[in-house]
């Protein structure tokens, strides 16, 4: 056997649920069959593999075929392999040590800083002896900061090694900052905070700074073990806008972009087209003669639920970065922060579309005499008090002659009030003024509460439920691709698209599909596997899709699946104005509460922190923000109202989401 097939052969243990374990298992019960319990192996790579076997048979990873007998038989080796793992590391001394670690193979990197320290060679060995050797051995400085005994026992020379080299400074990103890191890092308790600060400066004034990294820092919020302040976070975004400028000055990469017009001319409402003439840009036109006819304050609002289509059909916020519009790539890859609110392509697209369409809509309407401003007005003043007796509600619109500096403030705090005045009503019954004024804590999004019980659905946690929407819904599913000629995007497309018989999967999909079946998500007819219940998969495909349901949106039958669903533990519901999802997406927007990342608008503006350099355009920009942000939550507490009069979700033919404000 050469080198490379032994070093490919080789028993690695990763996980119980691992598809390598078939791989593996031949060779696995060969070293079981053939372990002479009087001659261990020398080397310690053939220790390490055993190691690994040992593994497999404490969770009896086994042929399908043995017998209850050879797995008892297979079973009852774990002691001497113990014992042999135990003799072999327990015997290594500063003398032995170099030997002992020399040729390791990469694999078993972690398993020998494991097992080194398990067994006292960290505390039988001076530094001196042992770094120099794993060093020599290949093993890297990020290799042993897994080791929370090297570390401990070697403290002071891991301190000094961390600080040699800038780049270094990503081990401390990673353990404090970066989300998802694969293994835990330990770092010197020696190391201060002035230690990581000086190394974190250091790092992001270097040429070789990666810019993801420093981004993390730019957005993290101030941590004491990493010195970490405003200042600190200040330099780490200047870095970035100079890496930037550096980056695009040499590189044209490619145009992608969003566009949204206003035509004289056009007959149609809406006309979308996709440009890839010179990149990839998504057009959208508007004709004037419709919004023209479309003037009075509940056609403005409609037009944004419908035309502009700022809500799903469940009058759901479009907005947020649901983890469904996540790429592969942008979910696996890339450097997140802790902290962070992770978007992506898709994100920004509808991030881009519907800052473009206020902006445009906006200023049709300023043309026009009138403002989105005393649209809102209008809403909360007259709508509420006129169509729901929901009297006491208040707004008061900027003047025009404000600067936008001035209107962003003050579309903040209408905006804060209105949402205060809501979660007085649905507490109280009523607003009552002079308990308003006394309220002087800043409103938590998360906490809106809602009129309606139960009025959305979420997966439970702990149950088949996310298995089930990963398998349906999910790119990544092992049930969407069959064959050239059977495959769709995912696997509820195939069974709705093709006529797909159980014996038409390959024999590692039946398993899955037979889950499916069991559990009432796929029937098999005999000759056709199909989905179950319609009414079901929708609301399945609403899970995946916003990672909630609005209940009171479904049709009677959405509804009695939803409650056949939480009868058996596969859904909770909950009531709040806004989904979990969308008061994310505020609190990224407004405030700095959950996300390092976050826009921090309302508390920049609110609190007067927002940059010197800010001109109007950034303020304008800005107070577009506060405009879409302000129409999200107009929609949403008439979408609140709706629900509650029992005008959306009561009729079995409703198919739901159509929440006109009034006929066009």
């Amino acid at each position: 056997m050469s080198n490379d097939d032994s070093a490919t052969r080789r028993v690695r243990f990763f996980s119980i649920n691992d598809l390598s374990i078939g791989w593996y298992l031949p060779r696995v019960t060969d070293l079981v069959e053939r372990l002479d319990p009087d001659h261990a192996p020398a080397d310690t790579t053939d220790i390490l593999e055993l190691h690994n076997v040992q593994r497999y048979l404490e969770y009896a990873l086994l042929p399908a075929e043995y017998s209850d007998e050879q797995v008892a038989s297979a079973k009852a080796r774990i002691p001497t392999i113990h014992g042999m793992v135990a003799r072999h590391f327990s015997k290594i001394t500063e003398a032995t040590f170099a030997d002992a670690v020399a040729g390791v193979e990469h694999q078993y990197r972690g398993d020998l800083l494991d097992l080194l320290g398990r067994y006292g060679a960290y505390d039988r060995c001076k530094s001196s002896s042992a770094l120099p050797a794993l060093s020599a051995a290949g093993v890297r400085l990020g290799e042993m900061l897994t080791s929370k005994k090297l570390v401990r026992a070697y403290d002071a020379e891991i301190h000094i090694e961390l600080l040699t080299k800038p780049v270094n400074a990503e081990y401390l990103i990673r353990k404090h900052l970066q989300a998802a890191e694969r293994q835990e890092l330990y770092l010197p308790r020696s190391l201060t905070a002035d230690d990581a600060r000086a190394l974190l400066e250091r790092y992001i004034d270097s040429e070789d700074a990666n810019p993801n990294y420093v981004g993390l820092v730019a957005t993290a919020k101030d941590l004491k073990e990493l010195g970490l302040d405003p200042k600190l976070r200040l330099r780490a975004k200047r870095r970035i806008e100079e890496i930037t400028a550096t980056f695009f000055a040499e590189n044209t990469g490619l145009r992608a972009g969003c566009e949204v017009f206003l035509s004289d001319t056009q007959v149609e409402p809406e006309v979308f087209e996709l440009d890839t003439t010179d990149g990839w840009t998504t057009r959208y036109t508007y004709s004037k003669a419709w919004l023209s006819t479309t003037l009075d304050e509940a056609s403005i609002l409609n037009n944004f639920l419908h035309l502009f289509r700022f809500t799903d059909e469940g009058g759901l916020l479009v907005m947020p970065s649901y983890p469904a519009k996540l790429s592969v790539m942008e979910r696996f890859m890339g450097t997140t922060g802790k902290q962070e609110y992770k978007v992506g392509v898709e994100f920004r697209a509808t991030d881009m579309r519907t800052l473009l369409q206020t902006q445009a809509y906006n200023a049709f309407l300023d043309a026009k005499g009138t403002s989105l401003e005393e649209v809102f007005a209008w809403f909360f003043e007259t709508y509420l008090a006129t169509e729901f007796a929901a009297v006491g509600f208040s707004f008061a619109a900027s003047t025009r002659s404000s600067s936008h500096l001035e209107r962003v403030r003050h579309l903040f705090a209408e905006m804060e009030s209105s949402a205060a005045q809501f979660m007085l009503f649905v507490n109280e019954g009523e607003i009552d003024r002079e308990l308003l004024s006394v309220s002087t804590n800043l409103v938590k999004y998360k906490d809106l509460p809602s009129l309606l019980p139960g009025k959305y659905v979420y997966p439970a946690t702990g149950s088949d439920i996310n298995a089930i929407l990963h398998l349906l819904f999910s790119d990544q599913s092992q049930l969407h691709y069959i064959s050239d000629t059977l495959n769709a995007d995912t696997a509820a497309q195939l069974l709705i698209e093709h006529n797909v018989s159980y014996d038409d999967f390959e024999d590692y999909q039946k398993p899955i599909v037979d889950f499916l079946v069991d559990r009432g998500v796929l029937q098999n007819t005999g000759t056709r596997v199909r989905i179950a219940s319609f009414a079901q998969l929708r609301v399945l495909a609403a899970l995946f899709a916003t990672t909630a349901a609005a209940y009171y949106c479904l049709p009677k039958e959405g509804q009695k699946a939803v409650d056949a669903m939480v009868t058996n533990g596969w859904v909770t519901r909950r009531s709040s104005l806004l989904t979990e999802a969308e008061a994310d997406y505020f609190n990224y927007t407004l405030n700095a509460v959950d996300f390092s990342n976050g826009l921090n608008l309302r508390n920049r503006y609110l609190h007067g922190t927002q940059a010197e350099r800010e001109r109007e355009d950034e303020h304008f920009q800005n107070y577009l923000i506060a405009l879409r942000t302000a129409v999200a939550l107009v929609l949403k507490i008439n979408d609140e109202f709706f629900l509650a009069d029992g005008i959306c979700g009561t009729d079995p033919a409703s198919d739901g989401g159509e929440l006109n404000l009034a006929p066009q």
